[in-house]
């Protein structure tokens, strides 16, 4: 029997208990080789861990469910997975499209390696369809996308791009990060490809790095997994483990994320000390529209402005107690960064360089009134 309910799949989808001990928990299969029957006998379908784990493989069966895709597979971070993706389905003289405010590890990745690599890179603005559909070559092979982006929290049309991706012949990368596949299943709008950090909300703890790659073609996946064990950039089987626990509670988690992260934005919209917040629930948010159709809510993450400019923002980073400054993103705490010197330090001087007055929020699970209360006392001091 199978349950298509998200909460039920996150806990049991490629989770049965062990059929030796009964365990409910997934075992940790820490071990790098297995005993064989005989010179190509494999007594149980595994050979070597780079390969296959079964921890591993319970995981990768989870991600394929949550993001309704026919193959996940699991890696040692997101970067990982974006690199293993980019050298399967590009090569020198290839072209692909990305975003305007891309992550700044996704534009390290295309600027400074496979560019040299010959990989060409253009960033377009994707919350602009036609724009992006200008931008298609013969050359293109991809359009990445990322959705709502970071730290900008642009929203692209998901169902839009994924007619443009088809017209040119191109693949629809979507990193679903941000969201979380129990915000939003991009493989269900026409994506090829979800990418994820699973340091982020499916860990959820801030205890664990990882990567993901969920697609819905069966070619496309066996391509994948071939690169996945040829490069040997694997989630290990401990790591494994703890993404899988993690999601187990994803659904809950993602519900107090938002919550939390509406009274926050509540708040910051009425501070005056605050410029301008960027949060796709907002009603005069660019791509509101769009975000209330593709996303079952809008998300734990928060970016605000701060009147008086970089040295203003650089100290309400500072004065924040409960929101601890740190990168990354996703956990059961808040953490707060400035990105033009953190996480996006790397696109400084490019045409993708984040705002200096910009703060970026990950609103954990705390008590709402205290993170509330806590960045009230650091914009005021």
């Amino acid at each position: 029997m199978t349950f298509d309910g998200f909460d039920t799949q996150a806990i049991h989808a490629g989770q049965e208990a062990d059929a030796e001990t009964g365990a409910v928990a997934v075992p940790i299969y820490q071990t790098s080789t297995y005993a064989q029957d005989g010179v190509g006998g494999l007594r149980s379908g595994y050979e070597y861990s780079r390969t296959a784990n079964p921890t591993r493989g319970a995981l990768e069966e989870c991600l394929a469910a949550l993001e309704s895709g026919i193959r996940g597979l699991a890696f040692a971070s997101g970067m990982a997975a974006e690199d293993t993706l980019m050298r399967t389905i590009a090569g020198p003289g290839d072209h692909v499209i990305i975003p305007a405010d891309a992550y700044g590890g996704t534009f390290r990745l295309f600027s400074t390696v496979l560019e040299r690599w010959g990989v060409e890179w253009e960033a377009v603005p994707q919350s602009d369809t036609e724009a992006v559909r200008r931008a298609v070559r013969p050359e293109t092979v991809a359009i990445w996308a990322e959705t709502p982006t970071n730290p900008l929290l642009t929203i692209t049309d998901i169902e839009a791009l994924a007619g443009v991706a088809r017209d040119g012949g191109a693949l629809l990368v979507v990193d679903n990060t941000f969201a979380s596949p129990y915000l939003q299943r991009p493989l269900t709008l026409g994506a090829d490809v979800v990418v994820h950090s699973t340091t982020k909300y499916l860990g959820g703890h801030s205890d664990v790095v990882g990567g993901a790659l969920v697609v819905s073609d069966p070619d496309l996946g066996h391509r994948l997994a071939f690169h996945q064990n040829t490069m040997g950039a694997i989630a290990g089987p401990f790591d494994a483990w703890l993404t899988l626990r993690g999601i187990k509670t994803l659904g809950v988690r993602m519900d107090r994320h938002c919550a939390n992260a509406e009274r926050v934005v509540d708040e910051l919209g009425r501070h005056p000390g605050v410029t301008e917040v960027y949060y796709p629930g907002l009603p005069d948010h660019a791509g509101h529209g769009v975000a209330k159709r593709q996303m079952r809510a809008f998300g734990g993450m928060v970016s605000f402005r701060v009147r008086g400019g970089e040295d203003a923002a650089l100290k309400v980073c500072d004065r924040a107690r409960v929101f601890t400054l740190g990168e990354s993103l996703g956990g059961v705490e808040s953490l707060i960064e400035h990105p033009g010197r953190m996480t996006h330090a790397s696109a400084a001087g490019s045409p993708l360089e984040v705002p200096a007055d910009l703060v970026r929020l990950s609103v954990g699970i705390e008590s709402a009134d205290d993170l509330v209360a806590d960045l009230t006392g650091a914009l005021e001091r």
